[in-house]
């Protein structure tokens, strides 16, 4: 497990309402596309309508691409349903495969335990593969403290892209070496 926890980072993301993740995701999934990244979604919430409409007034090269991905609500909590999402994998040991999750803290720890469990089962599968799991946590369904969800993620994915969470919160030292 030891390889596997080197090539997987880990980012954090916080949103007040759908259209506010939507508005922050695209232009990052966007750009990650353009990198080759292949994209897993497991989301709490359904977000396709959200996504059809803002994508219908953006300008970005990857639209066709982005529609593709699944925007709907999954089973995420099943170890079953993420274990079929992960199918596909084995082919793009080049390409970060970014795992993206959305919905309340209960949510994204149940998908994330699942997650680390798939993972540990199939090591030796997943042992060449570079993983980047974004756990998005909607702000009104969460009653932590946001401390505890920092210290567990390398980085935080906010409107202004992806930044190691010291350049975003004073007094963090790099959280790629406390995780």
């Amino acid at each position: 497990m030891e390889n596997l926890k080197e090539n997987t980072e880990r980012v954090c993301s916080f949103y007040v309402s759908e259209w506010h993740l939507v508005t922050m995701i695209l232009p990052y999934i966007n750009k990650e596309l353009n990198e080759k990244a292949n994209i897993i979604t497991i989301l709490e919430n359904n977000i396709e309508n959200n996504i059809e409409t803002l994508i219908s007034k953006l300008n970005l090269k990857n639209e066709e691409k982005i529609l593709q991905i699944d925007w709907k609500n999954s089973q995420g909590r099943k170890y079953l349903e993420i274990a079929k999402k992960f199918e596909n994998l084995k082919d793009l040991e080049n390409n970060t495969n970014i795992i993206l999750i959305n919905g309340s803290k209960e949510y994204i720890d149940s998908v994330n335990k699942n997650i680390n469990k798939l993972l540990e089962k199939n090591k030796e599968k997943f042992r060449n593969l570079k993983f980047k799991i974004v756990n998005c946590y909607e702000v009104t369904e969460f009653n932590g403290n946001v401390k505890d969800i920092l210290e567990n993620h390398h980085k935080i994915l906010n409107t202004a892209g992806e930044k190691y969470i010291y350049e975003v919160f004073d007094g963090y030292q790099n959280a790629q070496e406390m995780c």
